[in-house]
């Protein structure tokens, strides 16, 4: 019997698994882990930097070695209810000695903490980021987000109007109608009204930063889905949206590009980083056609089927 669309229970929870397209989802989250560890262990950082109230409402921060360099804000996925900013720091290794500043952001997670309240805190994240920016040692604010951490880029978007330059999404899901029907939502605990309301994509601002929105060659329809329907909803509301579908990517390991300017998406991010004049015209794939929140403290200065959460 059809749950959603034409896909019945046990295929719309293996279309919300991004772990069912790849041999050994282990291996990525190793991957995150010990590349992560090594960043904080060859780089310069200040680690567990306070930005709310919540136990896990802290990040780390790389610092470039130039002031005013751009600063990369990193928000993990893992469906909102694994991973951390602890797995999170694997982007700096690129980018920081190419001389962008690089922040993973915690936040907490379900059932521990609702969803409106983790879009709440990645929200006063980004905002407490954009205010400390300079005492930082950084410039203008830039984010990424993967598949939950999308969701919650976008979703805190929409909330209120943040000083952002750019942002990133990889692989991301901005309506959470279908996943509030899967194994997804057990501990998250949506109702139809809530799950729409958390939704981004019904709730997109007029005015969206510049975007570079992108997914793996390697995803299942939903994500395809979910990928396209947003490139449509949002390429009015941005002056710049670039389009990537990577094709020898998977979910897990499209994140790894971030800071290569080797790569497709790499190239697109750095672009955003350090724009060229006159180039908003021309994008690799598609062209087209924010007030800051109170700050909390002062410390700046000194999936397979079945129930993988993990996306």
């Amino acid at each position: 019997m059809a749950v959603y669309r034409d896909y019945d229970q046990a295929e719309l929870d293996r279309q919300y698994s991004p772990s069912s397209l790849v041999p050994d989802l282990g291996l990525f989250l190793d991957g995150y882990a010990r590349t992560s560890e090594a960043a904080r262990t060859e780089l310069p950082v200040r680690s567990g930097l306070r930005y709310g109230p919540a136990a896990r409402e802290t990040l780390d921060f790389f610092p470039a070695n130039r002031p005013g360099a751009p600063l990369l804000v990193f928000v993990h996925g893992g469906y909102w209810q694994e991973l951390s900013k602890e797995d999170s720091a694997f982007p700096a290794r690129d980018l920081v000695p190419a001389g962008v500043a690089f922040a993973a952001l915690g936040y907490g997670l379900a059932p521990e903490h609702q969803l409106g309240d983790i879009v709440t805190q990645v929200a006063r994240g980004l905002s407490w980021l954009a205010g400390h920016a300079t005492r930082l040692g950084a410039g203008r604010v830039h984010v990424a987000g993967h598949c939950a951490g999308a969701h919650l880029v976008v979703a805190a978007l929409c909330r209120e109007e943040l000083p952002l330059a750019s942002a990133i999404l990889l692989s991301g899901v901005y309506d959470l109608e279908p996943l509030r029907l899967t194994y997804v939502n057990e501990p998250l605990g949506l109702d139809a009204a809530e799950a729409a309301r958390l939704s981004p994509i019904r709730h997109l601002p007029d005015r969206l930063p510049p975007l570079v929105v992108a997914r793996g060659g390697v995803e299942t329809r939903e994500f395809a889905r979910q990928h396209d329907e947003f490139v449509a909803a949002a390429a009015s509301r941005t002056p710049r949206l670039d389009e990537l579908v990577i094709s020898h990517r998977n979910h897990f390991d499209i994140p790894h590009d971030l800071g290569d300017p080797a790569t497709a998406l790499g190239a697109a991010v750095a672009g955003l980083l350090v724009p060229q004049p006159a180039t908003f015209a021309a994008s690799s794939t598609l062209s087209r056609a924010p007030r800051l929140s109170a700050e909390y403290g002062a410390n700046a200065a000194g999936c397979g089927t079945g129930g993988d959460a993990r996306c």
